[in-house]
């Protein structure tokens, strides 16, 4: 399967510009692959069976039960599984939405405005119907007061009506044809839940009621989160979306304070599903009597999703790291095909660009094409290697890795710190020191980093780790209060106007962004600005090859490994869909389409 599916290769070529018509859902570029009357997702199983229930376990804690605002400590999975939009996005296409509570969506021939049109049967938990009152009231509370991720979005709407009894448009003040899908995936909730209340400083004393299939039904706080399957949810046989879905009467999130205790966990039966991304602990410790029995099975699930950015940023906030030859350095330092075989045994890939392991990544040597033109557009504000090529430094694979630490310790001394006494120091005798912030539990990333510390011992940096609860940790890194912390970004394969909540220049100094790595870089923003507007596939895919190589190159994160696949240990009754769609790691993650079969 290739990055679109034959029929959005062909749609990809030119952007849509249809009429001001109502549809069944939308496409970023050309038509949705699935037609007005489809039945279900194709990777949803709508025969499948409803009941039974899935375990799964976080390590961390939580204080809070409202995922739409900044304040707090959320289970990640409330974001998605017990609220409802608009639209829903299906992962077996690069952009795609079709309707939930919505039962059409029409656009202007430039999309300057989107309207979107409730079902009638649209109803919150409670029974009440979900009227456009909610909606807007949803926009604008989310816009104004909720969490930064839905900030920058509605600085770009110039207005937003009723223009009947179940229809609301939306218009923009900015050109940008990804605006009419973000809108549709806004979470909608009920307006007068909130009359009278902080939304903004809403935690556990207050569960927000939503429309979707799940509703918080038990949680004690930093323990446990039940969701319930509500057996009068408005949407079966009614929304083509959901067929196939919710179909778990229960879904359980136990808490836990370290990986090796959820480990035992599941081991010991308290779980029923385990996600693994250490490679030398599945091949190693998945022997336990019920994975011998059958009564456990292993799973591997392919994806074709980029790999992302994992591994320790370095926050170019702080003035120690504002150099990017000092942020070189501790890239060379990192022993990666060392740390690599020690950690997984059988090495998994490197990262090698933020999309890598997809068509959006850069290919190797001098930028050619369009992918140098739109760089060289912007060449006053590249760093080495953007146009010229960028390889990740490597090692010699043994544990000393002595080339690398001595270019490393030359990177330093070309950056005005020199070694002295086994110890860097500036001009004004200052050592280089630093702290390293990992939140508690985290095992493998713990691993990682004790071994990273000895080779930046050996080129002369003082380093303190430091680690903190999951609550001290997000509100540290909600304020940027780090030097070098441990960093996952997800990406997709429709990047757009989320880049610039990831590494755009306002969410650099905006609390609780994703930026935090602190760049601040014009050529960034010309070219999300430019994948924006881009009108062919063919200049899409330049622009997102030009700015990985802006974001690699800019050498903000030192990386580690993806895997382009996932592991994950489950209970023989709980299944899955043989068909996966493209973001099959998606169902790694997340048990929309799973189901319970005795």
């Amino acid at each position: 399967m290739n990055f679109f599916r034959a029929a959005s290769l062909a749609a990809l070529c030119t952007a849509s510009t249809a009429g001001a018509e109502p549809q069944h859902g939308i496409a970023m570029y050309g038509a949705p692959q699935l037609p007005p009357d489809f039945v279900s997702l194709p990777y949803a199983n709508p025969n499948a069976p409803k009941g039974g229930a899935i375990v799964q376990g976080e390590v961390g804690s939580f204080d809070s039960l409202n995922p739409h605002i900044l304040k707090g400590n959320v289970p990640w999975q409330l974001r998605f599984l017990a609220h409802e939009s608009l639209m829903g996005r299906s992962y077996d296409e690069p952009f795609t939405l079709y309707g939930i509570l919505a039962e059409s969506v029409e656009t202007a021939p430039d999309r300057s405005w989107v309207e979107f049109t409730l079902r009638p049967e649209a109803r919150f938990s409670d029974g009440t119907p979900v009227t456009v009152k909610d909606v807007i009231w949803s926009y604008e509370t989310l816009g104004t007061v909720g969490h930064p991720r839905y900030l920058g979005s509605w600085e770009k709407v110039e207005s937003i009506e009723a223009t009947g009894e179940r229809a609301v448009r939306i218009t923009f003040n900015t050109a940008d044809d990804e605006l009419a899908l973000i809108m549709g995936m806004r979470p909608i909730l009920k307006k007068a839940q909130w009359e009278g209340r902080d939304f903004a400083e809403s935690g556990i004393d207050q569960i927000p009621i939503s429309s979707a299939p799940y509703v918080i039904s038990d949680f004690d706080p930093g323990r446990y989160v039940v969701l319930t399957r509500n057996p009068d949810y408005w949407g079966d046989g009614v929304v083509p979306f959901m067929n196939g879905q919710a179909n778990l009467d229960e879904i359980r999130m136990e808490f836990f304070s370290d990986g090796t205790a959820m480990f035992e966990a599941f081991k010991g039966g308290l779980l029923n599903t385990m996600r693994e991304t250490n490679v030398q602990k599945w091949d190693t410790q998945y022997d336990f009597p019920a994975v011998q029995s059958g009564d456990v099975v292993k799973s591997i699930i392919p994806h074709q999703r980029p790999s992302g950015i994992q591994g320790l940023v370095m926050n170019t906030r702080r003035p120690l790291f504002e150099d990017w030859r000092v942020r070189e350095a501790l890239i060379t330092a990192f022993n990666f095909d060392f740390i690599n075989q020690t950690i997984n045994g059988d090495p998994q890939p490197r990262i090698t660009s933020y999309f890598s392991n997809s068509i959006l990544g850069m290919e190797p040597g001098p930028a050619t094409g369009r992918v140098r033109e739109f760089l060289e557009d912007v060449q006053p504000h590249l760093l080495p290697g953007a146009i010229e090529g960028y390889e990740l430094p490597g090692g010699d694979g043994t544990e000393r890795n002595r080339r690398a630490i001595r270019r490393a310790i030359g990177l330093m001394e070309e950056a005005g710190w020199t070694l002295t006494d086994g110890v860097l120091r500036d001009d004004a005798g200052e050592p280089f020191a630093f702290e390293i912030l990992l939140q508690t539990g985290a095992t493998e990333t713990q691993q990682v980093v004790d071994l990273y510390v000895s080779a930046l011992e050996r080129i002369g940096a003082q380093v303190n780790v430091t680690t903190a609860d999951s609550a001290q940790f997000k509100e540290r890194t909600n304020v940027f209060d780090f030097d070098m912390t441990w960093y996952i970004r997800g990406l997709s394969l429709s990047p757009g106007n989320e880049q610039r909540l990831y590494w755009g220049v306002d969410a650099a100094g905006t609390d609780g962004s994703r930026n935090w790595m602190g760049v601040e870089s014009p050529a960034i923003e010309a070219l999300v600005d430019r994948l924006l507007t881009s009108e062919s596939r063919d200049d899409y895919i330049a622009a997102v090859r030009a700015l990985d190589r802006v974001l690699i190159s800019g050498r903000y994160v030192v990386p580690i490994w993806h895997a382009p696949i996932s592991r994950l240990a489950h209970a023989k009754e709980l299944k899955y869909p043989e068909t996966l769609p493209m973001y099959g790691d998606w169902i790694g993650f997340q048990p929309d389409v799973w189901w319970y079969e005795e």
